[in-house]
């Protein structure tokens, strides 16, 4: 071979050389559903830095590692839309979220949120925190901040104040306003209030999500309300952890789901987010009147007898018609810190523990007892797997675990906290069929990102950043029950966020790779 051919070769190869493409992460054979709902296709996934930077089939490349995901589902990592981050600081690395899947975590819900955001999100920003974080601003807190838990408007002053505080939230990178309609103090806020707040979330490209004013036998006419306030304050609604509670209400999705739609008709931007499950959780203070917590002089109220009998009327009836489920065997305890041992005990076990027989009314004064002593996480299993499912098959419906960060040994969680995206996966898809996998993945990925304006996240595209969940899908369930709660899913293989390894083979890696997510910074 004369020198010109060597030279010729040698100059081919150093070519080829350049054109073979480099990567930190390959994922290989897995089917990879985009997020978008479509089909899955077996491709590979190349990945550099925090971004994927290859989808399709590779032939020659160099990777500094390689993942075999043949068998596999490769899908973007979860969004949840409902999370209480509020103990972030103590487990920044949200390992209870990860282990799900979770990638991003929209914080903030149900009315309650850090006030001022931003600096609360400057200091989230100098830690380790495990998924991306997200936050919406809370109407409950903003409320409480100027007027305490108190039954009155404001004053236009106090108007003005607030909507500078929703401002400033937005502006600090708050995704929208929250609401917690059925909880003090946002059940005191009249409808004109929460429009003019919702209309300054609105101005900054903001979101609502609504905790309804009811979710039991007013739930009808807190749907209309949170379309009103869409119509009204020209804002996008989600109508968050949807649901009909209460025995007498079960069944009533199929006039819920059909509002929306005809406001969507309209018009309307209307959506709804749900976890898996037939149990509610919230505090024990659900079941009394509001009126009889109002300006935190509950303990003074029950001293009078005249009101006693109201208040206990109030709880009888909330136990029989809404959130009790006509059944103090529904009434199950998760966090009892006056008393661990009632942590996952019935209402119906204390009743009978403590010699008292286990009637509505003695019920009744027990959630009085409970109040006077702090108060109790409570589950409440009061709805039907009907309207579950009915509400999960929606096409405007996305997943939220409305799960509180939890790690094993602390309390007694709802097990939504560890297993809300596994069972969606594990249960409702491979077992129930309601839906199929594109359209869960879609529900808990795409759908979750186009509704908080998110482009670049929550999908499988070439630029986007590396959230990614590798997972069986013939094995991922969720393990965690009511009975015994802290224990974490099966069938996640990888997670990454931000193109780095929070999960690997099956192993949680005790490092923090999200970032806080500002709304306007993207």
């Amino acid at each position: 071979m004369n020198l010109k051919k060597i030279l010729t070769l040698i100059l081919f190869l150093a070519l080829a050389a350049c054109q073979t493409p480099k990567f930190d992460i390959v994922i290989q054979n897995g089917t990879v559903y985009t997020g978008d709902g479509s089909k899955g296709e077996i491709m590979d996934v190349g990945i550099s830095g925090d971004r994927i930077t290859f989808l399709g089939k590779l032939g020659s490349f160099e990777s500094k590692e390689l993942i075999d995901a043949s068998g596999l589902a490769i899908s973007p990592g979860f969004i949840d839309m409902h999370t209480h981050l509020e103990p972030i600081l103590e487990m920044p690395l949200a390992e209870s979220l990860v282990r799900q899947g979770v990638t991003l975590s929209l914080g903030g819900p149900d009315g309650n949120s850090p006030l001022p955001l931003d600096s609360f999100l400057d200091t989230l920003e100098q830690i380790e925190i495990g998924p991306n974080l997200a936050y919406l601003v809370g109407h409950n807190s903003i409320r409480r901040a100027y007027l305490g838990n108190v039954d009155r408007g404001p004053t236009q002053a106090e108007l003005a104040d607030m909507k500078g505080e929703v401002e400033k939230a937005m502006d600090a990178g708050a995704f929208g306003i929250s609401t917690g309609l059925k909880y003090l103090p946002g059940t005191f806020a009249k409808l004109d209030e929460v429009i003019a707040l919702s209309k300054v979330a609105a101005d900054k490209g903001g979101i609502y999500t609504s905790h309804l004013r009811e979710e039991g036998l007013g739930l009808i006419d807190a749907v209309q309300e949170a379309i009103q306030i869409s119509r009204d304050a020209q804002i996008p609604v989600v109508l968050t952890h949807h649901k009909a509670i209460g025995v007498k209400m079960w069944g009533a999705s199929n006039k819920t789901l059909a509002l929306v739609d005809s406001a969507r008709q309209l018009g309307f931007d209307i959506m709804m987010d749900q976890y898996p499950y037939t149990a509610s959780h919230t505090g024990i203070s659900v079941l009394i009147p509001s009126w009889a917590l109002e300006g935190g002089k509950f303990a003074e109220r029950v001293e009078n007898p005249t009101l006693k009998d109201s208040i206990k009327s109030g709880i009888v009836f909330a136990v029989l018609n809404d959130r009790g489920g006509s059944d103090l065997k529904r009434i199950q305890f998760s966090t009892v810190q006056w008393d661990r041992s009632l942590e996952g005990k019935t209402m119906f076990d204390w009743l009978v523990r403590e010699g008292i027989e286990p009637t509505v009314e003695n019920g009744a004064e027990f959630v009085i007892k409970a109040q006077l002593n702090g108060g109790t996480g409570t589950i409440y299993h009061a709805m039907d797997e009907a309207d579950v499912e009915r509400i999960m098959q929606h096409p405007m419906t996305m997943i939220g675990s409305d799960g509180r960060l939890s790690k094993p040994g602390q309390g007694h969680p709802h097990p939504r906290a560890y297993g809300t995206f596994p069972r969606v996966l594990g249960y409702y898809v491979r077992e129930k069929k309601i839906l199929d996998l594109p359209t869960a993945i879609h529900k808990m990925t795409g759908l979750s990102a186009e509704r908080l304006g998110i482009k670049d996240r929550g999908i499988l595209k070439v630029g986007a950043y590396a959230d990614i969940c590798v997972f069986n899908p013939e094995t991922i369930i969720d393990q965690a029950t009511f009975i015994n709660p802290h224990q974490y899913p099966l069938g996640i293989e990888y997670v990454l966020v931000n193109g780095q390894f929070a999960i690997k083979q099956g192993t949680f890696q005790q490092k923090g790779y999200g970032r806080v997510i500002r709304k306007n910074q993207l």
